[in-house]
């Protein structure tokens, strides 16, 4: 009944929405919001009776009444000296800045890109009609398959459009910074991001999810990445959310012929977190990187789904996700590699490994493996387990007391995921901020 009763306030609201703030949509999007509440309203809310939702309740997020947030109030909600210590990156970085899901012109600084490319908020892109967003946007993230990704498309209005033209290189990372707050009233917001890169074009794009305040908020954000033939993608999510801040995260990415993706998820902090990531290696020789590192303490739910479907020969998968829980942390792990029956000679390897840290934590995981091709090299695996009592043992016999062994070996365990990261800044700012936590929560 609460799953149902929410539904229908969701349809309310983006009729409402339809009849204010996107009026003024070009036709194209109508429809295309039309199309996505109507597949909301058939999906409904997963329950923990969908095999892909099974241990993840979203009965905490669907039970609070959710209000999107104005300009006025978002913009002043944060100071333009909080954003680097939230996030991890520089004063002096290129950046879009977005509060509550509403982009902030004072917060964000763009310089220095080559000729053609185009980094703006993607409300600029909608009002332009731009003819990317008409070639690209939805045209990835299955909104008809997944009731959050289509409640997203519903009220889509706000977020980035990155485009690289063909041949290319931007050598600065760009950074997509979406702060969430708790303000007076619980905030909903549904970040977009539209990231293309054409043939032979090289760029790195951090999105980074943090939340200051208290307050509840929920952040449903998707992102599409389209790889063009011989493009060069780096790819970093950073999520941080507040206390008491629910988080849905789509990752749709689609690569062509020799493209080459390489993403990073870093997981640490929110009440509830669910991460799906789907990349299809639509282009022979294709390949992608995966790697993953989630921090769950306290009460808290950080669920992972990741899928790579190999359809062309000659494309190479790698994903290494690792977890270190505490408290009364719950984790999940759920991971699918499908190669279809054309992507011959495929090249694919999948590894999940856990860290219980109390007798409390919880992880349920579940690699899979799905081949329908007879010439291939694949393999996953997964491992949960605690603290090697021999390097602990070790340690101590060094003088080397046992709070800052269980905190050195931790930080080892996470550092094998840190260390793929390739901006140097972030790496450091990361060791940095590992290194504290574990000292303070051995």
């Amino acid at each position: 009944m609460l799953h149902t009763q929410n539904t229908a306030e969701y349809v309310s609201a983006f009729k409402d929405y339809q009849k204010n703030g996107a009026s003024r949509s070009p036709a194209w999007l109508k429809e295309l919001r039309k199309s996505a509440i109507a597949s909301f309203e058939k999906l409904g809310f997963p329950t923990t009776r969908d095999e892909d939702w099974k241990y993840t309740s979203v009965d905490s997020i669907i039970s609070t009444v959710y209000k999107r947030s104005e300009y006025k109030t978002s913009n002043k909600a944060v100071a333009a000296a909080e954003i680097g210590a939230l996030t991890f990156s520089g004063p002096a970085d290129n950046r879009l800045v977005f509060v509550n899901g509403l982009y902030s012109p004072e917060l964000s600084g763009l310089h220095g890109f080559p000729k053609g490319t185009r980094v703006v908020s993607l409300a600029t892109a909608l009002r332009d009609d731009d003819g990317v967003l008409i070639s690209h946007l939805s045209r990835y993230a299955r909104y008809r398959e997944h009731s959050f990704v289509a409640l997203n498309t519903a009220f889509v209005e706000d977020g980035a459009l990155v485009h690289i033209p063909k041949g290319e290189m931007v050598e600065e990372p760009i950074h997509l910074i979406f702060v969430s707050t708790g303000q007076d009233r619980p905030v909903i917001s549904h970040p977009r991001n539209l990231i293309v890169l054409e043939e032979g074009s090289q760029a790195c794009i951090v999105e980074s999810h943090v939340g200051r305040g208290s307050g509840a908020y929920f952040a449903n954000a998707v992102t599409e990445i389209v790889g063009g033939e011989g493009a060069s993608i780096e790819y970093y999510l950073l999520q941080r959310e507040g206390n008491a801040g629910f988080h849905v995260g789509t990752l749709e990415a689609q690569l062509s012929r020799q493209c080459t993706l390489s993403a990073h998820s870093i997981m640490l902090g929110g009440a509830l977190v669910r991460n799906d990531v789907h990349v299809v290696l639509n282009g022979e020789g294709s390949e992608c990187s995966l790697n993953g590192l989630y921090l769950v303490d306290r009460k808290q739910h950080v669920d992972n789904h990741t899928e790579i479907e190999h359809y062309k020969p000659r494309a190479r998968s790698q994903e290494l996700y690792k977890g270190i829980l505490s408290g009364n942390g719950r984790g999940v792990f759920d991971g699918k590699i499908l190669v279809h029956k054309d992507a011959q000679k495929s090249d694919a390897r999948q590894t999940n490994k856990n860290l219980l840290l109390s007798e409390n934590a919880v992880i349920n995981t579940k690699p899979q493996l799905e081949i329908y091709a007879d010439d291939v090299k694949c393999s996953h695996g997964s491992t949960v387990g605690q603290l090697d009592r021999d390097a602990l043992f070790y340690l101590r016999s060094r003088g080397i007391p046992l709070g800052e062994a269980q905190s050195l070996l931790s930080y080892a365990f996470a550092s094998e995921v840190i260390s793929k990261i390739k901006i140097a800044s972030m790496r450091a700012q990361l060791d940095d901020y590992l290194l504290t936590k574990f000292k303070s929560n051995p």
